[in-house]
């Protein structure tokens, strides 16, 4: 909660990233609050205010993936609006010719996206979406100490670098400092 509250001003990538984790790690404690506390919480030198708070963060995300079903699998709504927000800047940064920089970002990073669509079957999934598929993916064969072929490290070194592009250009555009004139974005 902390963490998340800090991602999201700093960084919404790792933000996103970050809650996709917490989805992941509420499943693995089976959506019990009290496996939460003791294999979480409870790991924390926390005040008594701040064991509250954090309890009621966790059983509310808890509610909300009941409610959204996404028990199982998949993403809660509000992380689905994040990615969706991305998206939607993406695609006005490629449709405007001020950002040139970012499209050339993006089109070294399109081969690898077409190449994990066509491994990983994600032809229905966007290509922000896919970038942070990769992403994730990576960051569990990490926590896992699982071997990364060269190929792999280079396919994620150019999709890190681009979606920086991308998370640094979010922020820019949340404080009104990216579109500056007062064309609308498109």
């Amino acid at each position: 909660m902390i963490i998340a509250s800090q991602k999201r001003k700093e960084n919404i990538a790792e933000y996103l990233l970050y809650m996709w984790q917490i989805e992941d790690i509420i499943r693995a404690n089976g959506l019990d609050i009290d496996r939460i506390k003791a294999n979480i919480i409870d790991k924390y030198d926390l005040t008594d205010s701040q064991r509250k708070e954090m309890t009621e963060w966790y059983e509310s995300l808890i509610d909300m993936m009941r409610r959204e079903d996404v028990q199982q699998s998949g993403h809660l709504q509000m992380n689905k609006n994040v990615l969706g927000q991305l998206v939607a800047l993406h695609q006005a940064l490629l449709k405007d010719p001020r950002f040139g920089d970012y499209t050339a970002e993006f089109y070294r990073t399109l081969p690898y996206i077409v190449e994990l669509r066509s491994k990983g079957g994600e032809d229905k999934a966007g290509e922000i979406e896919t970038c942070f598929n990769a992403l994730y993916g990576m960051l569990m064969l990490r926590l896992q100490s699982k071997e990364i072929t060269p190929a792999t490290q280079a396919a994620i070194k150019q999709i890190s670098r681009f979606i920086a592009v991308l998370s640094h250009d979010f922020h820019l555009d949340e404080a009104d400092k990216l579109f500056t004139d007062d064309e609308v974005k498109k």
